[in-house]
This record gives structure tokens, sequence and C-alpha cells, in this order.
């Protein structure tokens, strides 16, 4: 790993320069010649661009999968692991479930009601990475709260890999979804398809789900077209340690991070300068033997005590948090930006990124501060109904009026007061 030792400058100025630090080493991106090809050509385009980038070896004809491969996918899938599967799904529709709630009507002094309630969109592209690794588990965690959500149609992307084949664990994710809207692409030009449309695919109103950085420029660039989750950038895992955490553990921990590759940025905040020191070289030791794992970037951060460690954690808004400090639980508390936290030294990051119920798409690059886990309410959005009877509008009339006019919008005035003479 690549680790580096940051002096304490204080929160702000300290996450300030974990965040510079992280930046420098991704790569820049540009979309923009692939959205050409894909919103002008459709179809055409899309089958030379997955060629090109992912299934080099195949001739393509189509890309949208017969979603019998995808039961035939499940219906081969180790006992073990449809059983794991199945649990997960359990679990994040549990939990996806609890998120729906009721719609509220409130009465307002005058008479007139407001009635707030929430609809589903009418159609949700979900986005699973792939190619030369599967995430099952993406495709659990975007497809099943869609579905919560009342979502009616929903399209699942993945690439392919070289065959043109796109790989039987996400398939039989979306078959256990009962998901028959499948297509093997990838890419910016996956994401601009499901936003435009092209001959076979009929555009969505959402797209959700993690990518890599082609991904998140290509959602940045159909913002406002249609809506998005957030911009997921690389995975993140911040871990505030405490003198008694277990060095070994959180190597490991850390090293499961990386295996989401080398521009994952990894953090490590802890008071003693021994506890950095240990966690450091387990995570070296972890890493020489376990080749997934990537030559990640790896902070480490000495603070002043563990509050401070909060306070920086609040500044850098880490999409995953673990929290090992002994009082756990209470620091928790004080946590108000990251996307995940991980409250007690058997929180492990990797428990939430399947098992735990909670939704592993999460914030990313500090969005943390504005946004949080994709849930039912990515596919959701609210309607309000007004109800303004006659002696609401008599009471209102006058100060709709007033307002208008000094806006310089007189006949706003005109269409509320017309109602005092009925």
């Amino acid at each position: 790993m690549r680790a580096r030792r940051f002096e304490w400058e204080g929160a702000a100025e300290t996450a300030l320069a974990l965040r510079e630090w992280a930046a420098a080493s991704a790569p820049p991106v540009d979309v923009g010649e692939i959205f050409d090809e894909v919103v002008t050509r459709g179809d055409e385009a899309l089958l030379e661009l997955t060629h090109r980038f992912d299934a080099p070896a195949a001739s393509l004809q189509s890309l949208r999968v017969d979603p019998a491969d995808a039961d035939a996918a499940l219906a081969v899938l180790d006992p073990a692991l449809r059983k794991a599967m199945e649990a997960a799904a359990a679990n994040i529709r549990e939990v996806a479930e609890a998120q729906i709630g009721e719609a509220r009507e409130v009465r307002l002094a005058a008479g007139q009601r407001v009635m707030l309630r929430e609809v589903p969109v009418g159609a949700a592209g979900i986005y699973a990475p792939g190619g030369r690794a599967a995430y099952p588990s993406s495709v659990l965690m975007c497809a099943i709260p869609a579905q919560v959500a009342g979502v009616g149609r929903i399209a699942v992307a993945s690439p392919p890999g070289p065959d043109g084949r796109m790989n039987p664990l996400s398939l039989a994710a979306a078959a256990l979804c009962g998901l028959e809207e499948i297509y093997a692409m990838g890419g910016a030009q996956a994401i601009f398809a499901l936003a435009y449309g092209t001959e076979t695919i009929a555009p969505v109103d959402v797209i959700a789900g993690p990518g890599n950085a082609w991904v998140r420029e290509a959602k940045r660039a159909v913002y406002g077209q249609v809506g998005i989750d957030s911009l997921a950038g690389p995975s993140e895992l911040m871990v505030v340690a405490g003198h008694d955490t277990d060095p070994e553990w959180v190597g490991l921990d850390l090293c499961a991070q990386a295996e989401h590759g080398p521009e994952s940025p990894l953090v490590v905040a802890a008071v003693e300068e021994q506890v950095l020191d240990a966690i450091a070289a387990a995570a070296e030791t972890a890493a020489a033997t376990r080749p997934s794992v990537a030559d990640a970037l790896l902070a480490l951060v000495p603070v002043p005590d563990a509050e401070a460690g909060i306070d920086l954690a609040n500044e850098y808004a880490p999409e995953h948090l673990e929290l090992l400090e002994t009082d756990a639980a209470l620091l928790a508390e004080r946590v108000t930006t990251a996307g995940c936290v991980f409250v007690g030294r058997h929180g492990a990051t990797a428990f939430g990124d399947y098992l735990a119920g909670s939704n592993h798409v999460l914030p990313t690059g500090g969005a943390g501060r504005y946004s949080g886990p994709l849930g039912p309410g990515t596919f959701r959005r609210r309607i309000a109904n007004v109800e303004i009877g006659e002696a609401a509008a008599r009471e209102l009339a006058p100060h709709v009026d007033a307002l208008a006019r000094a806006e310089g919008f007189p006949v706003h005035g005109e269409s509320a007061m017309i109602r005092r003479k009925r």
C-alpha cells in the first residue's frame, strides 16, 4: 500500500489535505465522445462500444439478455451462495420497507389542507459493475429498494465479459429479484443509453448504481435529463482506532476495501502513534499475501483525542466509517456526514457490503455532506395536493395579492382575488 503519514492541522485543514491527496491520483475522464456516439447512433454505437471496451472476443447482435438465461444462472447457483444471496435480499428488503413513509396531511390556520404524498417514478435504470468481476450484491442493493418503492419498470445493465455474456452471478441476482429487462452493456455508454434511450431501450426516469470513473462522469452528464442516486466515485474507508484496537482486524478491513482498486483511499485516525504503526504494518503484511488487494492509498493521521477523530470524519465525510474506539456507540451519535457508520470492534465494512441490510451504494468524495445511502426514496418523488376551500381563499387572497404585486406579478394577485367575488 502507498502509505503516507499526515500531520494534524485541525479537522477541516486535514480533511482538505486528504481529499486533495486522493484526487491527485485519479486520472482525468472525458465521456463527451461516448455521449455523442450513443445519442446520435443508438444501438449501433452501443454494440460497437461494447465490443471495443468489454467483449472483444464476441460478435454481438443484441445487448438484451433473455430472462431465461438469468433463471438458468439462478438454478445452477451453488446452494451455499444462493442461501447467502437470499439472506442478503431479505435483509435489504426489510430495511428498505422500513423507509417507506405514509402520506401526511397538514391543516393550516385559514382552513386549507396540504396533503404530502409520495409516488414511485415510472422507470428505473440499475447499473451493476461487471466484466472481469461480478457484483450480484449491487444488483440486490439497487433493484430491491426500487421494487419496494413501487417502480413499475426496472432495467438492469451490467457489462459483459470478453465473450459478450453477462456474468452468471449477476444474472442469478437479477433472476432472484424477478427482473426481466436485462442488458449486457456497461460503462458510460450504458448510462447514456438508459437516460436517452435507443431503438430498443426505452429511457428511464432515474439511474442508480455504483461504477467506475467513466460511469460517474456519465451520470454527471445526464443529471437533469434523469435523476441519479449520487455521483459515487472510488470506494472509501476511514477508521477511527483506539488503544485496544486489534491491528490485524483493521489491516484486513483496509485490505478488503483495497480490493475495490488502487483509487480507493483508506484513512486511519488514532491518538497513539504506535497504533498507527501497528495497523500500517498489519495492512502491509496482509496485502503482501493477497493478490486481490490493490496498491491503494493509505493515510495515517494522528489526532489529539477521539473527539478530534470524529471531527475529522465529519469534515472528510467518508463513504464508510468504522469506529473501533471503546466508547464507539457514544462517538457514533456525533457523526453527521459519513455514508454508513460501523459501530464497535465487530462492525467490519464487509458486513454492510453484503448482509447487514444497509445499502452499500453510498456517497463518496465528500458527498455525504448532502446525501445519504441509496434507498426507496431514490426512486420516489413527493407530490403536494393543495385543497383551498371558499373560506380559506377569502382569507388568503389579499396576502397573495400584496406579495404578488410587490414582486411585479399583478395578475397573480388578480387570480387569487377573483376567488373572493363568488
